[in-house]
């Protein structure tokens, strides 16, 4: 029963990773989709069934967190949208600066050179 309310369609998510929940809101007979965009400063909870992301987002001067169950049915999706090298597995930290020194470093994909045959002279 736990298995099949796994979600499966989850993109690697970790701290640092710039992301955007998107979360089916009910307000009444109407129901619409919200969007929330920040930065993952924590994971917890492994990859079960009672995992959640903490993210973190600065709204109006006035930093503002939730914390979102990644297995929960109202969660509609999440994409990824900037990855930043961190080497914290939590980013606590980051509730007490603001602008630039909050800034982290985007990380660049490592594509590895392609190996080329050697070649052989003829002579």
């Amino acid at each position: 029963m736990i298995d099949e309310q796994l979600k499966k369609n989850l993109p690697e998510i970790r701290p640092g990773y710039t992301v955007v929940v998107h979360q089916k809101i009910k307000e009444g007979d109407k129901e619409r989709i919200q969007t929330f965009q920040g930065l993952v400063i924590a994971q917890k909870h492994g990859s079960g069934i009672s995992a959640t992301i903490t993210v973190r987002k600065i709204s109006g001067g006035i930093g503002i967190e939730k914390i979102f169950p990644l297995h929960v049915p109202t969660i509609q999706k999440i994409e990824v949208t900037k990855k930043s090298k961190v080497r914290r597995a939590k980013l606590y930290y980051l509730r007490g600066k603001f602008g630039k020194q909050a800034k982290m470093k985007k990380t660049e994909a490592v594509v590895p050179e392609a190996t080329l045959p050697e070649q052989t002279s003829t002579e």
